[in-house]
């Protein structure tokens, strides 16, 4: 596909672009070039988008494809997941990280199961109330899955609005309500187009429009630009959190739920104790996993995966 490039818009009247005007260029770039992922093709249904979007959370496409695959081909609607155990969806959630998610999703399909008839619901109060269900899951389901006008605001989307309309490099590091506030501002007011939009905004800070460095050459908004139109200024808030890993706590508690993962049969504390030298960290994150309920301990210094 042939990229579009900064010199095919036309200039921006103002510095501060609206929605009106950056509409029709995003959402032209996201039907040219938005990636075939299965969550978007139509057989994926409302709870194929349900599960993407639990995945997807501070986790890359390229981790999430293979686990997805599985995870449907097991589970192909919320009663089937809520028929096991919720340690079962620990075990197939693997290495994605973050795995209180999969127990998440799990009380969400126990729900879907048990107050919607299996089908995951439409309106967004309904899936707000669903169990791991936030405001930002909730609006992506029901802009994704049904076609619904919601602003959606992931870290990407946040991004594309800092920079395009606010003439910021970052966006803050949480969430503001000045930020859901230009969400619902910039939103289009039909609700085919709004949900266009929403997946368009994302695709674009995903590809495009990315933490460290944008693509500007290829942006369908980079003459619209509050950020470029400004010089590109560097970043002078609060310093941007970083993520590490090595010889953390979430580390320590990936090891052990690998070696609780590999066996259907409970295993001894004697067995765990080898997976890491520290022992006070080691114990710290044991307990940190009985305590958010994704491992279980048994009477004779046993542990297993969750079955209630």
């Amino acid at each position: 596909m042939t990229a579009i490039s900064a010199s095919a818009v036309p200039a921006a009247a103002s510095p501060d672009p609206d929605g009106a005007v950056l509409h029709r260029p995003v959402i032209d770039w996201f039907d040219a070039h938005a990636r075939d992922l299965p969550w978007r093709r139509p057989e994926a249904g409302a709870w194929g988008v349900m599960v993407s979007e639990f995945m997807l959370q501070q986790t890359p496409v390229n981790r999430v494809l293979p686990v997805y695959e599985q995870w449907l081909a097991r589970w192909p609607r919320p009663a089937d997941l809520a028929a096991e155990p919720p340690g079962e969806a620990v075990r197939a959630w693997g290495r994605l990280g973050y795995p209180r998610r999969a127990l998440r999703l799990h009380g969400a399909a126990a729900a879907i199961r048990e107050r919607h008839g299996g089908d995951v619901p439409r309106d967004h109060a309904q899936l707000l109330a669903l169990p791991g269900v936030g405001e930002y899951t909730a609006a992506a389901v029901a802009s994704f899955a049904y076609g619904q006008r919601h602003p959606v605001l992931d870290t990407n989307v946040r991004r594309v609005f800092a920079r395009a309309v606010g003439g910021a490099q970052y966006p803050p590091n949480a969430t503001t309500a000045a930020e859901r506030k230009q969400a619902r501002t910039l939103l289009p007011g039909d609700e085919p187009t709004a949900a266009r939009w929403a997946a368009a905004t994302m695709e674009l800070g995903a590809l495009v429009c990315t933490a460290r460095t944008p693509d500007c050459a290829r942006c369908p908004i980079a003459a619209l630009c509050a950020w470029r139109q400004a010089g590109s200024p560097e970043h002078d808030g609060p310093p941007r959190r970083g993520q590490t890993y090595a010889g953390t706590d979430r580390q320590v508690r990936g090891k052990l739920l690998a070696v609780l993962r590999g066996t259907v049969t409970p295993v001894p504390q004697a067995t765990l104790d080898q997976v890491w030298h520290e022992p006070v960290q080691r114990a710290r994150a044991l307990d940190g996993l009985v305590s958010d309920g994704l491992v279980e301990p048994l009477s004779g210094g046993l542990y297993r995966l969750p079955l209630t």
